[in-house]
């Protein structure tokens, strides 16, 4: 049972050969890795993580301190690995406080779009820089609290309205592995369990033939930017918002 879950824990957010089988969100977390490894090279100095969760990416970002905020609730106080907990409105640090921000994950949880930029703009340096990963083709999630899906077009507005300037935009898992993520997301829902070993049984026996499937159709098929799991979009900050 230990040993189960050290490999499922290890899988989670940098999946490799084991996660196929172990990970029913493999292609998401595969592709959410290679641009956190890729893009997330461009933040330095003193970094804050907002939805910081347990920090899955903090061994892979070389930033000299690493500071990770959420929302004050229960369930973050017993499983986050939060540096500081907030109200979810004003970030509690002062003007400029922040080289590069981080925000994994986040922004389809946030009701109020506007005001989150606009506090993120103030924490962060001007010309610093703002890493977003944000989903496009996903379920709800983490009901009730998603509220939003953006296009690339619209996080690029939405983005150059509250002061920042696009420096990289990629898309994340744009091919055939976006159907098998659906399906395999559908599979894992339907069938979840609450007992890890019968969870993680269903997972090999159902989920892992569809990764298959898909790991070998995306190489053969061609590419579709139009229909794609994430954005990936770093931003500078270039006037206050």
């Amino acid at each position: 049972m230990g040993f189960l879950t050290t490999v499922i824990k290890k899988e989670q957010f940098n999946p490799g050969v084991l996660g196929i089988f172990t990970n029913p969100f493999y292609f998401s977390r595969r592709g959410l890795f290679r641009a956190m490894r890729d893009l997330g090279a461009e933040l330095s100095g003193r970094m804050l993580d907002i939805g910081c969760g347990t920090k899955p990416y903090e061994p892979y970002l070389s930033v000299k301190e690493y500071v990770g905020v959420e929302i004050d609730t229960e369930r973050s106080r017993t499983t986050s690995k939060a540096d500081v907990f907030y109200d979810g409105t004003r970030i509690p640090f002062d003007d400029s406080s922040f080289d590069s921000v981080l925000a994994n994950e986040v922004f389809e949880h946030v009701f109020n779009p506007g005001e989150f930029l606009t506090e993120v703009n103030r924490v962060l340096k001007l010309n610093g820089k703002f890493l977003l990963t944000v989903p496009f083709v996903w379920d709800e999630h983490e009901q009730p609290y998603d509220y939003a899906r953006y296009t690339s077009f619209g996080l690029v507005h939405i983005l150059g309205q509250y002061g920042f300037e696009v420096v990289r935009h990629t898309k994340s898992v744009a091919d055939t592995r976006v159907i098998f993520q659906m399906i395999n997301e559908y599979i894992y829902k339907k069938t979840y369990v609450t007992n890890p070993v019968i969870r993680q049984v269903l997972n090999t026996i159902l989920i892992a033939p569809w990764t298959c499937v898909g790991i070998l159709l995306s190489s053969i098929l061609p590419s579709n930017p139009d229909l794609y799991l994430d954005n990936i979009i770093l931003v500078r900050k270039v006037r206050h918002a």
